[in-house]
């Protein structure tokens, strides 16, 4: 639409001062700009001359949310050139300019054609033009201005947000902070109290509050109760302009959830609990289970338990999973020693909060009542560990060795049946008496056999053997003096020819099988038949031992090499025992250092002869020597024939063996080529009908081959001719073979040294080649080296002089 500007200066002015007014305040805008004229100068140096003015204007302004059906006018532009006569053209350009914001070409009125939302855009900058109508020439130069959207409170707070969902603990005190939520308004700040927003408790103020300012959530109350309420919803509202009647409001749920503390303590729902358990259960064994209750949650209903009264027999244990309180069996259970059972047990929180120890012990206690039935038991033996029983070694046959006690448990107390476990008294020495128990001998015992004995007593009840029991019983022997006591080893002394009297020759010592409660202790002397003697003497050392003392010089081991010297041993008893054992002394050749250097070994009996018993001992050893001896060196005479005979007959002996590679056909001293040699010789026939003898047969052909002329060639005719002469020898021998006896039965590898005659055949060898008529030169091979020269003069051309020598 537009709109004609008749008025002169005065109406723009006014225009000017209510556009102004109508939104609270003016400004006046000047811009510079050119004229078709020129600038105009100023007219002399005075300071109150007036300026030219060029672009003048207002600051725009436009409400948002405008709902007229006329357009709605925002302002004008207007330069000072502009005389009202409408020859200037107005035109603007920029955000909006034609569609949204429209101008009178002639007056410079803009006006507003759409609904505007400050919230989507706040402000439109745009630009204006002055022309001249006739001759489109500008009159001013192009200037931007703004036209901003001015503020109306449309728009409520809102929770971005939300829904909120908080926490705070139980128990918790007035004020205690919670959580804080906050709305915001999309209106302008910075204009009036559209965007000032104030809180409010909707529903649930009762409980929580909130900051009027802030949006802090607190606690209203102190007694909030997560037993008895878990969770609180509030709705909260944000009011703007202040909270001013008019304002725009939203709200939105809060969610509030109260934390469990440890101000419960456990509880058990029963004062008491009974449970049954057979005397009979193994250690261990569970007999119930009991659980306590506690109204909080989490590690806040941990508990552990505790037994206070009968802790002895039994324990409790807490299952993690269930939180219960499991009883079992710490002892055996004894139904006629004690048929019931009180068991307090308590429950108590792992987690205590100190906040909350004045509201009560955090602790309960039941009592578990426990009813022991029973059994049927086995005979306990008393003592039950074991007994160990004590008796003579020479105690007789049927005497009492102790006796065992048993008895049965229950109430009926049945009688009582003994028996020995046989697998622990094989050899059967010891009888129990199957009603009272008494343990006796069957056999005559012997401490230094077995000095301990253990077996085991089996009681049963006497009309139900399946109720048995085992108790084991340790017997040891007492010894008593019944072995005389010996000397420790056969002992043998060895003095010099030169040896000094009073020289110690040797120290002995005695072994007794027998262990008297007091210790050993021994008496040496020297046998009555050696006492008078006057080369050696005895002298005991009250430790136990003796020494043997020479009691002469000048012994002779030609006159006599060899002392034997009884020596008596006794023991203390009682009763004393004793017994004679002899050492033996050898007269030796010493140096002058007195070292022994030889021995000789004839024996001579000081003063006791041997006993024929002896004698005749020694004899009969000498002769069982002596054919043995001949039983050896006649199977080893027999052996010698067999293997005699086998090498003459079996040629499988006769390989030999080299290892070793040699040095060539030059070197000739590598090894002994007459080993091989001998392996031509044939052995003679056993029989006199064996053919011809042909034991040179090897040596015969080779001096006919090697032979020169018609005789060499005569001799090898006769050779193919008589060919049967050796097949009749290989049978021979092979019928031989088969009928000796001696032969072991396996194959025999048999060399025969004859070649026989040429083979049908050509020969294979590479030499032969020396007789053909081949073009191939050999004559490289001479230079090969030495190696190499016996094969070269193979190969090489023939000296005819040389062939015919």
């Amino acid at each position: 639409m537009a709109l004609s500007w008749t008025s002169g200066a005065w109406t723009l002015a006014a225009l000017g001062f209510l556009s102004c007014c109508s939104f609270g305040w003016c400004e006046a805008s000047r811009t510079s700009g050119s004229t078709a004229e020129g600038s105009r100068q100023e007219q002399g140096p005075s300071s109150l001359e007036r300026v030219k003015r060029g672009w003048v204007w207002n600051q725009f302004f436009v409400v948002e949310e405008y709902t007229g059906t006329e357009p709605l006018y925002v302002g004008k532009i207007h330069t000072d050139s502009d005389e009202g006569e409408g020859n200037i053209m107005y035109t603007i350009s920029g955000e909006g300019a034609g569609s949204i914001f429209i101008i009178d070409e002639q007056t410079g009125d803009i006006h507003a054609t759409e609904r505007l939302d400050r919230e989507e855009k706040a402000f439109y900058t745009l630009r204006a033009r002055a022309r001249d109508r006739h001759s489109d020439d500008p009159l001013e130069s192009e200037s931007e201005f703004v036209i901003k959207v001015q503020d109306i409170n449309d728009s409520e707070p809102k929770f971005l947000e939300g829904p909120y969902i908080g926490s705070v603990a139980e128990l918790s005190p007035i004020g205690t902070s919670v959580m804080k939520v906050t709305a915001s308004d999309a209106d302008d700040p910075a204009y009036g109290s559209s965007a000032r927003v104030v809180y409010s408790v909707l529903d649930g103020e009762k409980i929580f509050t909130v900051d009027r300012h802030t949006g802090i959530i607190m606690t209203a109350v102190a007694d909030l109760d997560r037993e008895t309420q878990d969770r609180y919803e509030l709705v909260v509202k944000a009011t703007d302009m202040a909270g001013q009647m008019g304002g725009l409001s939203g709200s939105t749920t809060v969610t509030i959830v109260i934390t469990d503390v440890n101000d419960n303590p456990p509880r058990f729902p029963q004062k008491m609990y009974q449970f049954s358990v057979s005397e009979g259960a193994a250690v261990g064994t569970p007999v119930g289970r009991v659980i306590a209750t506690d109204a909080d949650m989490g590690e806040n209903t941990d508990m552990s338990y505790l037994i206070k009264e009968e802790g002895e027999l039994f324990k409790v244990t807490t299952d993690v999973e269930t939180q219960e309180a499991v009883i079992s069996i710490k002892k055996p259970l004894d139904f006629e020693s004690k048929r019931t059972h009180n068991v307090v047990v308590e429950a108590v929180n792992k987690h205590v909060d100190p906040r909350f120890v004045d509201l009560g012990s955090f602790r309960d206690q039941t009592i578990v009542r426990v009813s022991v039935s029973d059994i049927d038991e086995p005979p306990i033996f008393q003592p039950a560990d074991g007994t160990i029983m004590e008796v003579q070694e020479d105690a007789k046959v049927g005497a009492t060795v102790g006796i065992i006690t048993a008895r049965d448990p229950d109430v009926k107390n049945k009688p009582v049946r003994f028996s020995i476990d046989r697998t622990t008294d094989q050899e059967m020495i010891f009888h129990i008496d199957p009603g009272s128990g008494a343990i006796t001998l069957e056999k005559i015992l012997d401490r230094e056999t077995a000095g301990w004995h253990n077996i085991t007593v089996r009681a049963v009840e006497a009309d139900n053997h399946t109720m048995a029991s085992h108790s084991a019983v340790r017997i040891r022997i007492l010894d008593v003096n019944d072995n005389p006591p010996e000397l420790a080893t056969p002992y043998e002394a060895s003095i010099c020819e030169d040896a000094k009297p009073g020289q110690l020759i040797h120290t002995i010592s005695v072994v007794d099988r027998d262990e008297p409660q007091s210790g050993h202790r021994f008496y040496f002397t020297l046998a009555p038949e050696a006492s008078s003697n006057r080369h050696f003497t005895l002298w005991d050392v009250k430790d136990n031992t003796a020494g043997i003392r020479t009691q002469r010089s000048g012994f002779n081991r030609r006159e006599q090499n060899v002392y034997f010297l009884p020596i008596l041993v006794v023991d203390s008893g009682p009763p004393s025992l004793s017994s004679t054992g002899t050492l033996t002394i050898h007269v030796c050749g010493c140096d002058t250092e007195g070292a022994i250097q030889s021995c000789n070994a004839t024996a001579y009996v000081m003063s006791a002869a041997l006993s024929p018993g002896a004698l005749i001992a020694l004899l009969v050893c000498m002769l069982i020597l002596i054919v043995l001896v001949l039983l050896i060196l006649t199977l080893k005479r027999h052996r010698k024939g067999q293997r005699m005979t086998e090498d003459e007959e079996d040629m499988r002996d006769n390989v030999i063996k080299y290892n070793d590679e040699g040095g060539g056909e030059q070197d000739t001293q590598a090894y002994d080529m007459s080993a091989l040699r001998n392996l031509y010789d044939f052995p003679e026939a056993k029989s006199c009908d064996s053919g011809p003898d042909i034991r040179s047969l090897p040596q015969w052909i080779q001096s006919n081959r090697v032979g020169g002329g018609a005789e060499g060639a005569a001799a090898a005719a006769a050779a193919a001719a008589d060919f049967s002469v050796f097949k009749g020898y290989i049978r021979k021998k092979v019928e031989q073979a088969d009928a000796d006896l001696s032969v072991p039965p396996y194959d025999s590898f048999q060399t025969y040294a004859f070649e026989g005659t040429s083979s049908p055949a050509l020969s294979l060898s590479s030499i032969h080649t020396l007789s053909t008529n081949s073009e191939q030169d050999f004559s490289y091979l001479s230079d090969w080296g030495p190696r190499f020269r016996q094969l070269a003069g193979y190969y090489a051309p023939g000296n005819p002089e040389e062939e015919g020598s």
